[in-house]
């Protein structure tokens, strides 16, 4: 069956900007140039009314660690039967995606979960003992409520499945191939940039991402006294302050939060990309950044160990080897050809992962769970 309206129930979107906005928004754009109907409804949180002709309605939320989480509310079940869609996608359910993936089932609408946010691992980073065992409860049974688990990365699947959750399929994200591009560095934007960050010449080790202490951005520390590098960091959040002083050593340079153009010469004015975060279900900023031709350095963790070819696109290094992610670091810093050979190596990489083709899968999952629902009507639902 063609899948003509898609209902969008995300637990973040415009204007909080993170991985889950973006592949949300990537998503619509699809869905409306291919000329499907969509609707999102999100936690309140000022976002705009529509989004490129789809509405966007808000329910009730309340902030935590300055990000708002939806509530349970009856608005879910009206939306979605004034709307009629034909599908739903839950963008990375927690409570207000689980509310709208057991309305789905209670009405046989086909439902699609995309996981991407490492809940348990919060649970963990921060203590919580049993909390992440209890937040695997809650994941598991989100999930298996929807007709079908899409996650992105080798990692992020075997967590799922190995908690019990089931219908798991592999669906990655897609990266903007025209807008960050090596040619981007040729640009008078990315140029002006690099004088400001490097006026000696040095090489530019950036990092793009929210500052958050789940992003592990602590670990840049091993990188004091590396001869020849400037760092940069691109992005804002709750750990700013921390942050600035725990770094206070290695002198970066803050450039806060970019989109756009000024994101794209951000990139473009880097010689290395440093990711921190060990607990990434994908990384779309890795990807950013090879389609921007640069050599990646990432911790050997979660998502970037499928992004990152250890030794061809870039280096990969145990979490908790400071001197690994230096001696990476140090190499790269010091050997132009090497950057130049893995940049292009990843950029090659990432060549079949546009979002239109990205996105033209999703609507093959969409199709198939719909199949699901449909078996499921007449009592022959698969496992």
């Amino acid at each position: 069956m063609r899948i003509e309206r898609v209902a969008i129930v995300t637990e973040s979107f415009l204007p909080t900007v993170n991985g889950v906005t973006t592949s949300v928004c990537r998503v619509l754009d699809h869905l409306v140039d291919t000329g499907r109907e969509a609707m999102v409804i999100t936690p309140r949180c000022g976002a705009p009314m529509h989004y490129r002709g789809a509405p966007v309605h808000e329910v009730p939320s309340f902030a935590y660690r300055q990000f708002p989480v939806g509530l349970p509310s009856p608005q879910v079940a009206s939306l979605l039967a004034r709307f009629q869609p034909d599908v739903l996608h839950a963008a990375s359910p927690f409570m207000l995606g689980g509310q709208a993936i057991a309305e789905a089932a209670r009405i046989g609408l086909p439902s699609v979960a995309i996981y991407q946010t490492d809940v348990a691992g919060f649970a963990r980073r921060n203590r919580l003992g049993a909390g992440a065992a209890f937040a695997w409860q809650i994941i598991r049974r989100i999930h298996n409520a929807a007709d079908r688990t899409l996650a992105p990365s080798t990692a992020a699947i075997a967590d799922l499945e190995e908690a019990g959750v089931k219908r798991v399929h592999p669906w990655v994200r897609g990266v903007d191939l025209d807008g960050f591009h090596p040619d981007n560095r040729q640009g008078q934007a990315a140029a002006a940039l690099r004088r400001r960050i490097a006026p000696h010449g040095e090489a530019v080790v950036g990092y793009v991402g929210r500052v958050a202490p789940e992003k592990g951005l602590d670990r840049l520390r091993a990188l004091e006294g590396v001869p020849g590098i400037r760092v940069v960091i691109v992005g804002d959040g709750p750990g700013m302050a921390e942050t600035r002083s725990r770094l206070s050593r290695l002198r970066p340079l803050f450039l806060g939060q970019l989109h756009g153009d000024a994101l794209r010469a951000a990139y473009a004015a880097m010689d290395v990309f440093v990711h921190t975060g060990a607990e990434e279900t994908f990384g779309q900023t890795l990807q950013e950044a090879a389609a921007s031709g640069l050599p990646v350095v990432a911790p050997r963790a979660g998502g970037p160990i499928d992004l990152v070819d250890h030794g061809t696109t870039g280096f990969l290094f145990a979490p908790d080897d400071a001197s690994a992610l230096r001696r990476a670091v140090a190499t790269l810093a010091a050997d132009p050809a090497m950057r130049a050979r893995m940049g292009e190596a990843g950029r090659r990489r990432v060549l079949g992962r546009s979002w239109p083709a990205v996105a033209d899968q999703l609507v093959e999952h969409y199709e198939a769970a719909a199949r699901r629902a449909l078996r499921g009507a007449g009592g022959l639902v698969d496992a």
